[in-house]
């Protein structure tokens, strides 16, 4: 028997240290998707597979695809206890876990400086056309969605002018452009553009090198530099991973895009109008003595929610979202309550965990 094991792949920097001393190291962990979802947030279900604070997260990552890829090769044999027999394990990668600047970097993506700043699709533009109102209408429409093969062409571009003239501006417009940006070979693209530029530089009473003499050289360099290696075998593995779409399959950090994002911000302009109108107080009261028994994984001490209103972190965030609506609903203007009804929902889609019958959903 032959039993196909989708994982989940997360990377992201942690600290090493126990204490609150911040010693960055970068570790991989993976989950066997099979398994029930209240079983995969149990410690004993999550493998550690490596972690070191010197190398960059794209060699740990290329490492893991590489594991991943003889694993499925070769398949893995394990015992089923079950139906006690022998079987083999063919493993893939369903999709990546991680923070969205992690996420970004898995896809080659420069983040959200960029004119189009999202890694998923091509939504964006340049900043004239952002803030008109046609283009800051497109922003909440899907653009055109981005694919690895696209991705690793526009790298080879930017390897392409990095042997012109000119190629410091060549490639910083190209990123501002189009928003990808590998990380995995942008040290030896900036060891390229260096010594382009110094080639290229005229001295008092020197002749500038031939335009074909400076790009003869500076692929010999490339060439060096790749030790061996094809462009093709440098560049982000994740972009050539089989069964995998990294622009799609890096789903959305909910942690810091919702709760740490959206009702952070909305929860502190709340919090500026309750005091504006000295009702901070009032506010308390009604925080207090709500009925929590009907909350998933409450945390709505109100005492300390008041007084440290300006530090909570996620867990407060999400029962926040739950309660405000009924808390505020005679202490703050009316497009704020529908805001917070907006946020409520939108928490319960985003945090719902069970599908009450499966057959119906997947359909």
């Amino acid at each position: 028997m032959v039993y196909l094991v989708p994982l989940i792949i997360f990377m992201d920097d942690v600290s090493g240290n126990i204490s609150k001393q911040w010693n960055k190291h970068h570790a991989i962990y993976m989950s066997n998707v099979n398994l029930p979802h209240e079983m995969l947030e149990k410690e004993f279900c999550i493998q550690f597979i490596t972690s070191s604070p010197h190398a960059v997260p794209m060699e740990m990552m290329s490492a893991m695809q590489e594991s991943i890829r003889k694993a499925t090769e070769s398949g893995v044999f394990t015992w089923d206890c079950k139906d006690e027999e022998e079987v083999m394990l063919e493993l893939y990668g369903l999709f990546l876990g991680g923070d969205n600047p992690m996420q970004a970097e898995e896809c080659s993506h420069a983040g959200l400086h960029c004119n189009y700043f999202c890694r998923t699709c091509e939504v964006g533009g340049n900043k004239e056309y952002k803030e008109s109102d046609e283009g800051y209408k497109s922003i909440f429409d899907p653009g055109k969605l981005c694919t690895p093969a696209a991705t690793a062409e526009e790298i080879r571009t930017q390897f392409s002018s990095a042997l012109t003239s000119g190629a410091t501006d060549k490639i910083k417009k190209s990123v501002a452009s189009s928003g990808m940006k590998d990380m995995t070979t942008g040290y030896i693209l900036e060891m390229v553009v260096e010594l382009g530029k110094k080639l290229h530089k005229r001295g008092a009473g020197v002749q500038a090198k031939p335009e074909a003499e400076v790009k003869a050289i500076l692929e010999k360099q490339l060439e060096d530099l790749l030790q061996g290696s094809t462009l093709e075998d440098t560049i982000n593995p994740l972009l050539g991973m089989e069964r995998f779409n990294v622009h799609q399959d890096t789903l959305t950090e909910i942690l810091h895009t919702v709760l740490l994002g959206v009702v952070k911000y909305f929860w502190g302009q709340s919090v500026y109008l309750l005091e504006k109108a000295k009702l901070l107080d009032v506010f308390q009261m009604h925080l207090d003595s709500i009925e929590k028994a009907g909350l998933n994984a409450p945390c709505l001490n109100a005492e300390y929610i008041c007084h440290y209103k300006g530090g909570l972190i996620g867990k407060h965030f999400k029962s926040l979202a739950q309660v405000m609506p009924f808390l505020i609903q005679d202490l703050l203007p009316r497009t704020v309550l529908d805001g917070w009804t907006c946020i409520g929902e939108l928490v319960v889609y985003v945090w719902h965990t069970e599908i009450d019958d499966i057959e119906i959903y997947l359909v």
